[in-house]
Formats: structure tokens, sequence, C-alpha cells
């Protein structure tokens, strides 16, 4: 299956004195699969450590001393490492802390060697980390699962992709291709992104098969609990994940979560989750300007979840008949979408952050779905699950930073309205003026292009 990260490995390995790279991911994204793709692609051979598979090749790194290991390593395997002719992949290299420090070696003592890692709880070893971290001596990607646009090309629907890429506002979408993609899109909902469960879709047709997958990631990933938290602990890390799906879209409160356990435990749950890449923090910012992060409230946030796929598997919901299938859940599936295809966007060497917009008081309360930026612009989105929904939140947000263009993702086809209202704002009544910008959902991941030529429409 293609993924796009693909592209930027291609596109980097062009490139001059490249830098080790270490691929951070949550666990069975793909992350293994895209790198050995590579390697194949772009090399006449590639030696592969996969520290959880052959923990005794940690002794190899006790030492600093790249040449020696390049050496070791060599008549282990029984092949040369040849400067651009082998890659080294050091797979769940979380699992060898030794083995991070002396990438920034490989890089100064042996530049014309390959070096490539991955990691699935990389950020829990990074995090305590006893050692220098190689600051300047190594770079960053970061893999998400499969967009809709990679789920789409793994379906072949190769037309429907260039259509999305090269869509243009002024361009009306025919009725029977956008209620095509709806049902491709409700299909995404369920299945989600994650590379096994859209292979064993594409293998079998089969829904009961993704639904096997689902559960056999959702236990992998509870069995790492054991990895980093104390008997304890992963009775809460299991208790929040299961959680953690009814929450998407909504403040998270910690009472809520798990109301019997202490506050300070499930903290330390959520950020272990967080750490292993399971759920993302939508932080909320007061997004007066550029950069939103400036103006964040770590105590006001909402979670997105890893994958939309995994996330219906956890709230139980079945496979059987997709397209008719109507939940409780449709908006805060709807969000997890979109919040999911904005973790994925390029550029692969940017973690990614996403915010959103709340403002809590009496009688005017209000909430922007998302809050994003984009070459110095500020784009406010608002979700809607159907066609319809109100808009009074935006309003008041489109008023308070005298904004003129928004962004809502919602079912319907495409529609640009100028907005003229009046509307009261606590205990006056004021004038609201901007331009709606109204996308389908499927549309997301073209909203900065679109965003960007929002006066030509």
């Amino acid at each position: 299956m293609k993924r796009f990260f693909s592209d930027y490995l291609t596109e980097r390995h062009s490139k001059k004195n490249k830098k080790p790279l270490i691929v951070n991911g949550a666990r069975q994204v793909g992350k293994t699969y895209v790198i050995e793709e590579f390697a194949r692609q772009n090399f006449d051979d590639y030696i592969k450590i996969n520290f959880e598979e052959t923990p005794e090749l940690k002794e190899y790194f006790k030492t600093n001393d790249v040449i020696e290991i390049k050496q070791n390593l060599e008549v282990y395997f029984g092949k040369k490492i040849i400067p651009g002719k082998t890659l080294l992949f050091i797979d769940e290299i979380q699992a060898c802390p030794e083995a991070i420090v002396t990438l920034r070696y490989f890089y100064e003592k042996l530049p014309g060697i390959d070096v490539i890692t991955a990691g699935s709880l990389l950020d829990h070893t990074l995090n305590n980390l006893k050692y220098s971290m190689p600051v300047g001596r190594v770079e960053f990607a970061y893999l998400t699962p499969m967009n809709f646009y990679e789920f789409l090309s793994a379906l072949s629907e190769t037309a429907i992709l260039d259509f999305l890429k090269n869509y243009k506002l002024e361009k009306e979408i025919p009725l029977p291709l956008h209620q095509k993609i709806l049902k491709i899109l409700r299909l995404y909902f369920f299945i989600g992104g994650m590379p096994q469960a859209v292979k064993a879709y594409l293998e079998n047709n089969s829904l009961k098969d993704v639904e096997i997958v689902h559960e056999s990631i959702l236990k992998s990933l509870q069995y790492d609990f054991a990895k980093y938290g104390t008997r304890s602990q992963q009775e809460v890390l299991i208790g929040l994940l299961k959680y953690l799906p009814n929450s998407i879209g909504k403040k998270f409160k910690y009472t809520n979560a798990i109301p019997e356990m202490r506050v300070e435990n499930t903290k330390r749950a959520l950020e272990l989750l967080k750490l292993s890449r399971i759920v993302n923090i939508v932080y909320s910012t007061d997004a007066n300007g550029i950069p939103l992060e400036s103006e964040i409230n770590q105590k006001v946030f909402k979670p997105i979840f890893l994958d939309i796929g995994l996330a219906n598997h956890l709230l139980k919901l079945r496979l059987q008949k997709i397209e008719d299938l109507i939940t409780v859940n449709e908006g805060n599936l709807a969000e997890q979408f979109i919040g999911q295809q904005l973790l994925s966007l390029e550029p692969f060497y940017l973690e990614k952050q996403i915010y959103y917009w709340a403002r809590e008081k009496r009688n005017s309360s209000a909430e922007i779905d998302f809050v994003t930026e984009y070459n110095g612009m500020i784009i406010p989105i608002e979700v809607k699950a159907g066609k319809t929904g109100t808009l009074k939140s935006l309003h008041i947000f489109m008023k308070e930073k005298k904004m003129k263009y928004a962004l809502r993702f919602n079912t319907d086809i495409a529609l640009t309205t100028q907005v003229n209202n009046e509307m009261k704002i606590g205990n006056n009544v004021t004038e609201i003026e901007y331009k709606l910008i109204s996308l389908p959902l499927y549309l997301i991941l073209e909203h900065q292009r679109i965003f960007e030529n929002r006066e030509n429409v």
C-alpha cells in the first residue's frame, strides 16, 4: 500500500550530508513496512536490527566507537555496510537507549552511512534518557495512521484522489460523485487508517476481518502498558483507553474518566498514553495571534484518539451495515476524523499540534472545534456530522477576533456563503459579517490550499 511518507524518504535520500533519521509513531502505524520498502527501492542492500527480536545485539552498542560497531555488525550479518549502497535500519531503538546516543557518532565519524531508526514507544525513552541526547546530530520524522487520501489510494480510487487534489471552489461536485465519496468516507470511519486493518479489508472485503485486526491491535497496545507502568497503573491505563473514545470532541475532565481513581493517577495515565501516541491532546488557545501555542491553556483540552477505526471498535460499534449506521457518536466521529487528518498533514519532519478555541462565560459560552495556522494565517474550523447545525459559536469567534473567513466541514456539497447576521452576545445585539466556506468532510486535506485561495471566491 502506498504511503506518502515514502515520498518524503525518497526526496530526503537525494540530499547530501544527511543526519541519522529517527522515525517516531505509535505502535503498528506502518513504520517498519515503509522503511523496508524504501530500503528495497533505493539501496542495493540493507541491514535491519530489531532490538526487541534480537536483544543480544544491544551488546554492540555499549561503546560509542561506531567503527567497531560497524565491523561487528558486518561480521554478525555476514555482509558489508557500504556507504551509499547499504541502509542501516535500527528498529525498536527505544529498547536500547545507548544506540540513540551512538547516532551522533555515526553522523560525525561515518557520515557516508545512511542510518534510519524507528521506535513505537520512543517518547517514553527520550523522556527518561539518562544519556546526553545527540542534539543537532539527528533528524526526526513522524508517521501517523493512513489518512483518507492514502485510504483512497489503497482502494485504487485514483480518479477520485486526483479530483480532490485539484478541486477548486468554483467547480461544482456532481451529486453522484459526492454520494460515492461519502460512502467511501463512511467506510474509512469504521475501518480507519491502521495499515493491518486496511490490508485485511482489501484482501477479503470482510468487515469481520477488520474487527479481528482492531481487537488484535488494541490488545497489543494494552500489552505494551506493562513496559512503562506498574500493575496498578496498567489498570488505570486500560480503563482510560476504553474511556477516551467516549470523550472525543468534549472537554476532558479527569473526574469523569475514572471517577473512583485519584486525579493524579489519571493524569499520569493520560500522559503515558500521550507519550505512546495513543492519544493526542488538543489544547484550548485564545487564538489572538500566531503562534497559537503561545496562548494555550494546558488545563483546558480535549482528546483525539490514535485512529478512528480503533475508536469505533472500543465504542463497540458493529461494522456489518456501515452505510446505514447512524450513531449517537456521529458528531464526535466527524471531529475525530478531522483531527486525525490534520495530524497527518505534511511536512513529516514537523511534529503536529492542533488546537481549539473555547470561551466559558455565563450566557455566552462558545467553542470552535479546531483552530489551525498556515503561512501566518489563523484558520477557524467548525465540524458538523450532518448538513446543518448552529453557528452561534463561530459567529462569536469571528466577531471577537475580527476575522473575515472561516471553514465549516459537513456532509453537504461545497458552498460559499456571505454571513450577514445580527445576534445577541451577552446583553448586546451586534452585527456579524464574514465569509463562510463550507466543504464536505472528505476535503479536509485540501483545506490549506483552499483557504489560501479564499479571496478568489
